[in-house]
């Protein structure tokens, strides 16, 4: 679908622009789905040629009394925040039946999503859900992106210099992908973060029925616990829960994490195994990761030279950077189904940071490394990993598309002769 009427000046192009004319061209209607202040209302208007805004008051009234007005307009129609009211949903699902399963008539934004007994059709085959994240550094200008990941499963590499140091991953990951912050500085990051917060805690936690207070504390436990899998006990008894009551307390903390979830705060990343029906697949509790890495540097209250000075602080929080732009490189390549992204862990200990798998069964696995020092330490794992899976002849499961470490400090994107591993700054990674 071609450009709308509405595209900002100055809109920046996203990764998942191609993805959204792609469902416009097929599907009645989009939902845009993402964390508030990611781009979903610009990236909308881009493909728009009219919009209803919800979060309006006076608009919002209006909509309440009589859902069906959010749909006026010349199409595509776009409404924004429709989940403040939730009739609009099944408005919409009417709306594309009524004609005919046209393509390309509504765009709908939600920053949270709804309760389930608050929409009555779940408007499969209606309206398409496309996740939005922040931005990427391909998209911030900050990656070269010369190694295309799409590109990787393909078999084509070739070696770049990158030259690339730690001070700038630092300030990629305090200013994170926001489209306000672009070019921003330190002050205007960290003030633009309270407000964030301050709108999760303060206005949208109590419209769940939680406490901001205590979410807030759930929020610097997940922080603490960046990129692991924590039980609910630690959570509770990070947050100060009564813990006398384990069952009442891991409820709690459980309610709280759903939330964020709802929010789109934090994206849970599930485990992955080989044998596409393996249980594995489903017994490994998902990893957490925030929406955008910026969010836990906050939360933790550090500054750029305390992330330098202290390696694990920092080596999480570049973990946390690199899932993200893999998160947002994995969802647009050809053939990715809607979770492409996996972390590996086993009963023997191996663990691998990042696993991307397609629908048609290829895959490849990063190890994540602030530099290249940690490179044989990597390596180790990722070679593990691919004799693993390998390991069972009749099981059928194919040979990784590529194995990676992703670094933060590099002189160049190359391969390792002895062992066929890339070597992959993530300032010239892109999709």
């Amino acid at each position: 679908m071609k450009k709308g009427g509405l595209q900002p000046e100055g809109y920046i192009p996203r990764l998942i622009d191609s993805e959204l004319s792609r469902r416009l061209d097929n599907i009645g209607a989009v939902e845009v789905a993402g964390t508030m202040w990611c781009g979903k209302t610009w990236t909308s208007l881009a493909y728009g040629e009219s919009i209803t805004r919800i979060g309006n008051q006076s608009t919002r009234i209006a909509v309440e009394a009589d859902p069906g007005i959010a749909l006026l307009g010349d199409k595509p129609h776009v409404i924004d925040e429709w989940q403040d009211v939730p009739a609009i949903w099944d408005e919409v699902r009417a709306s594309v039946d009524q004609n005919a399963g046209q393509a390309g008539q509504y765009i709908l934004t939600g920053s949270t999503q709804p309760h389930k007994d608050e929409v009555h059709h779940s408007g499969a085959g209606r309206i398409s859900t496309l996740r939005m994240r922040t931005m990427s550094l391909q998209e911030t200008g900050d990656s070269k992106a010369c190694i295309s990941l799409a590109g990787l499963f393909r078999g084509e590499f070739t070696p770049q210099p990158i030259n690339q140091s730690l001070s700038p991953i630092v300030e990629y990951i305090y200013r994170g992908g926001w489209p306000a912050l672009n070019n921003k500085t330190q002050k205007d990051s960290s003030l633009f973060l309270d407000s964030y917060f301050d709108a999760v805690f303060e206005v949208n936690i109590p419209r769940f029925g939680l406490n901001g207070s205590d979410a807030r504390k759930v929020a610097r436990s997940l922080a603490r616990n960046l990129g692991s899998a924590p039980k609910l006990s630690t959570i509770s008894q990070d947050a100060g829960f009564d813990i006398s009551n384990p069952k009442a307390s891991n409820e709690k903390a459980s309610a709280y994490i759903r939330a964020f979830e709802q929010l789109y705060m934090i994206e849970g990343i599930t485990g992955w195994d080989a044998p596409i029906r393996s249980k594995t697949r489903l017994r490994l509790k998902p990893k957490y990761y925030f929406s955008d890495p910026s969010l836990a540097a906050n939360l933790l209250s550090v500054t750029q030279d305390r992330i330098l000075e202290e390696g694990q602080l920092f080596g999480v929080l570049f973990e946390s950077l690199c899932m993200h732009d893999l998160a947002v490189y994995s969802s647009v390549l050809p053939g990715a189904g809607l979770e492409p992204l996996h972390y590996y862990r086993d009963s023997d200990g191996l663990e691998v940071d990042a696993i991307i798998e397609l629908k048609d069964g290829r895959w490849g696995a990063f190890e994540i490394k602030l530099g290249e020092n940690k490179f044989e330490d990597a390596a180790k794992s990722l070679l593990r990993l691919r004799s693993k899976v390998l390991s069972n002849p009749l099981s059928n499961n194919q040979e990784p598309a590529f194995l990676a470490v992703l670094v933060g400090a590099g002189e160049f994107a190359r391969q390792d002769k002895e062992t066929g591993i890339y070597i992959i700054p993530i300032t010239a990674l892109g999709a």
